[in-house]
């Protein structure tokens, strides 16, 4: 057993406690959490001596793994741009637990992130929800998939529509492969459920959970007209949907929050380095917020390493979210907005022992690290040394 004891603990689940302990068991689920916790005498304790304790961060939208730190082509296994079309791609079979990415993120209080293709492709294939701390990534598997990485705007016209020579050149073709997919994948189902067995189809038998609104459509978009584009071939096919990226969302806040669906915002850091992010801002998520969006903050990494989520939060917090919707935007939020809030995202008896001692709040003083972290009640980080 592990006892933190003398922290201030911000559980993400109810009122911050001002002195409490976390008990997490040899399971390495959490026990208890509270201001008097009871623990043997044999357990392992760790004194936060009046720091911060928190969830471990939860990335909703990276590639981390998939796309490794070391600046060579060799490095980047995340976009399959041999096809514009590829479901079937799954991250899982790309990821590198050993680089060195990893070890930074769970430095600065990062313990989960989910994580897959890029967005050369209309349909790229299925993202994972993985733990940051392991070896093998079959250890490391909170939930898979977790969802089917589509994207619209600038990326696919030019990855494939470079001189025109190969579909899409347009937003239109963009728009009419996903719809022929999603129709395909329709039909392929119901025959099957019909005893009507087709023709075995990878790529269709990839597009099954969609269909079956199992996992939503991860949509990859930035500018307005897109995001538009994607709830308006969701409502089509009756399947989930969330929007990542969403940079343009502040100027049609009202629309989103009566559409419903989840807002992963981000990356907000960095130049401009497109057309479609003429209008980035760390103000986006503030105003989503304040519209009544539900929001995650992402850092895309590696457009912005992983390390850096909890100072994006603090960034857009300077810039108008509240304090506390801050810490919901990179613990709480993104775990249930992706389905994996039963286990990690706050400090909760029966969740994962994934906890974080901070040397300062992050969301305040830039560039603090972990004192701690915890991932399944296991120390993985401490004092400087990486476990």
């Amino acid at each position: 057993m592990l006892l933190i004891k003398n922290g201030k603990i911000k559980t993400m689940a109810g009122p911050d406690i001002e002195n409490g302990a976390v008990l997490i068991g040899d399971d390495g689920k959490i026990i208890a959490v509270g201001e008097n916790v009871n623990a043997p005498s044999s357990a392992e304790m760790i004194d936060a001596g009046g720091r911060l304790v928190t969830p471990g961060c939860v990335e909703a939208h990276c590639h981390i793994g998939v796309h490794n730190s070391a600046m060579r082509w060799e490095g980047a296994d995340y976009n399959e741009s041999s096809d514009p079309v590829t479901p079937h791609m799954r991250a899982i079979d790309g990821i590198n637990p050993m680089d060195e990415t990893f070890d930074l993120a769970l430095k600065s209080g990062v313990t989960s992130a989910c994580t897959g293709p890029g967005s050369a492709n209309v349909v790229g294939g299925t993202f994972v929800a993985i733990k940051l701390a392991g070896k093998r990534i079959d250890k490391m598997i909170i939930k898979d998939p977790l969802a089917m990485k589509c994207a619209f705007g600038e990326n696919p016209k030019g990855v494939y529509g470079q001189n025109g020579k190969k579909s899409p050149v347009t937003r239109m073709a963009t728009a009419a492969l996903l719809r022929e997919l999603l129709a395909k994948a329709k039909n392929y189902l119901a025959a099957k459920e019909n005893g009507k067995e087709p023709p075995f189809d990878m790529k269709l038998e990839a597009m099954i959970p969609v269909i079956k609104k199992e996992i939503p459509l991860k949509a990859h978009a930035h500018r307005a007209d897109d995001i538009f584009t994607a709830i308006r071939i969701a409502r089509e096919f009756d399947v989930l949907l969330t929007l990542d990226h969403c940079t343009e969302g502040a100027l049609i806040a009202d629309e989103l929050a009566a559409e419903g669906y989840s807002a992963f915002v981000g990356p907000s850091f960095g130049a401009k380095s497109k057309i479609e992010l003429e209008n980035k801002s760390f103000a986006t998520p503030g105003a989503l917020h304040a519209a009544g969006v539900p929001i995650s903050i992402i850092t895309d990494a590696p457009v912005i390493p992983l390390e850096h989520l909890p100072m994006c939060a603090g960034f857009a917090v300077s810039n108008g979210l509240p304090y506390e919707e801050g810490w919901k935007a990179i613990t709480v939020n993104p775990a249930e907005q992706t389905g994996i809030g039963h286990r990690v995202g706050s400090l909760v008896p029966g969740k994962d022992g994934d906890v974080v001692i901070w040397n300062a709040d992050p969301l305040t003083v830039i560039g603090t690290t972990a004192y701690a972290t915890i991932v399944d009640g296991k120390i993985v980080y401490r004092d400087g040394q990486a476990k």
